[in-house]
């Protein structure tokens, strides 16, 4: 029986493309799926499902236990009988980005959300935590028994061939990026493929990714849509895409996400993978990126290019929106707690400053700024850009606004007395007052072309949680 398993684990590596890895350090893949219901007065936690997936674990079994201290959440496995720390990971949900609207304030929702890790040999406890003044706390926990016949070892339907992209070797000593096409129909196929390979690309063409990129392997799947496109309602477009994937999300008309979770990791499980990117079939500006989740980008955008690193920087690293005056879903409150993304800070002690290594001696903290006149012309922009949607005007007009923004705030930015420089730069995390960024500049800023200096640093952290 041991051989038998051996033998299929072996054909399961070489279908997918690569070389086999020993079955007795890499076992199949473990996943729980389960049920987050709840208002910000209120959470509820219930299984769905608890799977085995098709390939084995794609990651390094020696770096099992996250130390990153990133998430608004934590998932712990426990050896059932020893009580050792198994795995773990940071992660956040769409749950944790939803209680935080409007609509939070008048109904409760129930969102599928799943944890992965490697299959166990014997009974483990599972314990989600939320982080709670900063602690991670526990929420809730259920024990799974790997060999309990409930356990859901059916194979999904094939969402069609895995793309290779990039091989740069064994899953398990790299960083493994999967991007999935929604919306691409049969007959679009080589058109995904086209769309997977620019964002790659892109991807590669930034630093620190650049330096990095053979210790990635990138994969794509793409199944096939009865209609070309996905949803977006504020236009009136309703479409059945096979990952779920919608604008409008949170009724903010550029942000594109899927509640599809269950279908989405379904379909994920046919290749090996640790972080995901959903490229979407349209042209309207949009996409959306949680950490540890996925990151979405529509692919056929101008500024498709921007959006897809800036997303993937959420998802990947857990980095912040470094903006404040654009329209977010998400209500404004009078406290703020130091955040735990790597590049936003409350900065309630200057000396411990958490980049403090990379600010320069001299450098003012907080870092003085011509801040007024930015904000003056950003509310002009705003201005500009609702009307341009209200009227239901061409998408180019969009991006010619968004061309004419971007020329306008880096020759005001580059200007600076700080520019390039490493500071406290008041305006971040969604908010004018409190918060403050590294740099005057970032991708996670405007829709610039670079990393500042502690996004990348922060970037190169979590490669090095996966790839040798």
């Amino acid at each position: 029986m041991r051989h038998r398993f051996s033998l299929l684990l072996a054909l399961l590596y070489t279908a997918a493309g690569f070389a086999a890895t020993p079955p007795a350090t890499h076992p199949r893949t473990m996943r729980l799926d389960y049920y987050h219901t709840g208002n910000p007065k209120q959470e509820v936690f219930s299984m769905d499902r608890v799977v085995l997936e098709p390939l084995p674990w794609p990651g390094d079994l020696q770096k099992a236990i996250d130390s990153s201290n990133l998430g608004n959440c934590l998932f712990e496995v426990r050896d059932k009988a020893s009580d050792r720390l198994l795995y773990s990971r940071g992660f956040d949900t769409i749950f944790a980005e939803w209680v935080s609207t409007e609509e939070a304030s008048r109904v409760s929702r129930t969102f599928s959300e799943s944890v992965r890790f490697p299959a166990p040999d014997a009974p483990v406890k599972i314990t989600l935590k939320a982080r709670k003044d900063d602690v991670f706390r526990e929420v809730w926990s259920v024990d799974v028994d790997p060999n309990d016949k409930f356990v859901d070892r059916s194979r999904p339907p094939s969402p069609g061939p895995l793309l290779e992209i990039q091989k740069s070797g064994n899953p398990a000593s790299k960083v493994d990026l999967l991007v999935v096409g929604d919306g691409y129909t049969a007959a679009e196929r080589g058109k995904f493929e086209k769309d997977a390979r620019k964002f790659t690309d892109t991807l590669f063409a930034t630093s620190p990714f650049r330096e990095h990129q053979q210790q990635f392997n990138v994969w794509g799947l793409s199944p096939a849509a009865d209609e070309s496109g996905i949803s977006r309602p504020s236009s009136g477009i309703q479409r059945r895409s096979p990952l779920g994937a919608s604008y409008d999300s949170f009724d903010s008309e550029r942000y594109v996400l899927t509640t599809e979770n269950r279908t989405l990791r379904d379909v994920a499980s046919f290749a090996p993978y640790e972080f995901v990117e959903i490229i979407v079939n349209g042209a309207t500006y949009g996409g959306g990126g949680i950490f540890n989740l996925y990151a979405t980008v529509a692919a056929d955008n101008a500024f498709s290019a921007y959006v897809g690193v800036h997303e993937f920087g959420h998802h990947f690293a857990g980095l912040a929106d470094e903006y404040y005056t654009s329209d977010v879903a998400y209500q404004s409150t009078e406290k703020r707690p130091e955040p735990w993304p790597p590049n936003v800070t409350a900065m309630h002690d200057p000396a411990n400053l958490k980049w403090k290594d990379l600010v320069e001696t001299g450098t003012p903290l907080p870092t003085p700024w011509n801040k007024d006149p930015y904000e003056t012309f950003e509310r002009d922009i705003q201005k500009q850009r609702k009307a341009i949607r209200a009227a239901g005007k061409p998408e180019s007009e969009m991006e010619a606004l968004f061309h004419k923004e971007q020329r306008a705030v880096d020759e005001m930015l580059g200007a600076e007395k700080y520019a390039g420089k490493i500071g406290a730069f008041e305006g971040a995390n969604y908010e004018a007052r409190g918060y403050y960024r590294p740099q005057l500049n970032c991708i996670m800023f405007t829709r610039t072309t670079n990393f500042c200096a502690v996004c990348r640093r922060g970037i190169e952290r979590i490669i090095a949680m996966y790839a040798d």
